[in-house]
């Protein structure tokens, strides 16, 4: 039954991992369409924080409403400041070079995220580096991959590969520009790469954050609620001059904010914490080339020309990300079973001292010529009683080693005296 029970889990752990870029890649992929015909990226990311606060909010009303911790001012001023990086400014970046771009670019780029996430925690000194270990060298070599691939994806476009059902443009029109200059094209992809920083850098917060406020539900609806009138005053400063922007007719634009605000934000928010309680972020993280995968699916089965750069950097981008999760786990192995070999023999030693102490701590009677001259008293079940010295050696050489052990305790309290 166990076993039964262990393979459910672990297929259920495979179909939430799947899902999860499933979703990843069709908010991409609907985002960069909507983008395409029109929509403000500005105004997009504050109707989808806006969304996701909405769907969030009657649920953690209904879950955390007895279980909610007391906040602080200094804790909410932390929260803005982590949804000002992670939200406003990671969304507003992130959609905006999305615009200049492609889904495929934006996908790829999205497996830098680890890495730089691990190159940060770096630089906090909250990771370490040892090249002269294999695991050292891995991760090196993952962020070396990770900053080529990058590179590969701003400076080489290379040829566009043919869409799949090219006489069948569902989404991507041909009214709409598709296609950007190259010097557009670099500056949105290094835009991308920093808001993938600014993702990377909120990650590092959470693990902060959580230690002082562990519920995940409450803190992630306060800052998307913080995210929300964050991305409304930017909109209304961005967008100052054209109002006809905020308006969302029942198109693609209405899809792509309710699609990315609930099912993007926040049931993608339940699935990975349900799997990463379940399986562990690295196990997540793994699933990520899927969503590149399908993301230049169905870029090429809607229309949209991949790059034959976004591809070639999405591969090594997937490298640099294998080889940091490699040696991360190669080094978290190397550690538990050090600890594994070290707590036993540590144990050992602790009692070999302990016991060593107890016998120098039960001291000799002092001699005489006539042993009855000496008493002993002993505590035991809080009563006292005397013993002579031959009634004690005769008790001392009927002891078995594990009856000695267990009276340790006890001789601690036993001193000589003379009596009168």
């Amino acid at each position: 039954m166990s076993m039964d029970a262990g393979r459910r889990k672990t297929i259920k752990a495979y179909a939430v991992a799947a899902v999860i870029q499933v979703i990843f890649a069709s908010t991409v992929v609907i985002s960069k369409v909507a983008f395409d015909r029109g929509l403000s990226t500005f105004v997009f990311v504050f109707y989808r924080l806006a969304a996701a606060s909405l769907f969030l909010l009657p649920l953690a009303v209904l879950i955390e409403r007895r279980n909610a911790p007391p906040l602080s001012f200094r804790l909410l001023l932390k929260m803005f400041l982590y949804a000002l990086v992670g939200n406003t400014l990671s969304m507003s970046l992130y959609n905006g070079s999305l615009k200049y771009t492609s889904a495929a670019a934006a996908s790829a780029m999205c497996n830098s995220i680890p890495v730089i996430t691990f190159f940060l925690a770096l630089l906090l000194r909250m990771e370490v580096i040892k090249l002269k270990s294999s695991s050292g060298v891995a991760k090196a070599a993952g962020v070396t991959l990770c900053l080529a691939g990058v590179l590969v994806i701003a400076l080489y476009t290379g040829p566009s590969l043919k869409p799949l059902l090219n006489r069948h443009r569902v989404f991507f029109a041909a009214g709409h520009k598709q296609h950007v200059s190259m010097g557009l094209w670099i500056a949105g992809t290094f835009v991308m790469l920093l808001s993938c920083v600014a993702w990377s850098l909120w990650i590092v917060f959470q693990g902060l954050l959580l230690k002082e406020y562990p519920n995940k539900l409450l803190a992630t609806l306060i800052q998307c609620l913080f995210g929300t009138m964050q991305s409304c005053l930017v909109a209304v400063v961005m967008e100052k001059d054209h109002p006809s922007r905020w308006k969302l007719g029942l198109d693609l634009s209405l899809i792509a904010v309710v699609y990315s605000g609930i099912v993007g934000t926040g049931v993608c928010f339940f699935l990975q914490t349900w799997c990463v309680d379940m399986k562990g972020p690295v196990y997540l993280a793994m699933w990520n080339p899927l969503s590149l995968l399908l993301t230049i699916l169905c870029s090429s089965l809607l229309g949209e020309s991949v790059r034959l750069g976004s591809i070639l950097g999405g591969v090594l981008l997937v490298g640099g990300l294998y080889s940091v999760l490699w040696g991360k786990n190669c080094e978290e192995a190397q550690t538990t079973a050090v600890s594994d070999h070290e707590e036993p023999s540590k144990h050992a030693k602790q009692s070999e001292a302990e016991r060593r102490n107890a016998l120098k701590k039960i001291e000799a009677p002092a001699p005489s010529s006539n042993p009855q001259d000496y008493k002993f008293d002993q505590i035991q079940d809080g009563l006292t009683y005397d013993k002579t010295m031959k009634s004690f050696l005769l008790d001392r050489v009927c002891l078995t080693y594990t009856e000695y052990l267990s009276i340790v305790d006890v001789n601690e309290h036993m001193r000589p005296r003379v009596s009168n």
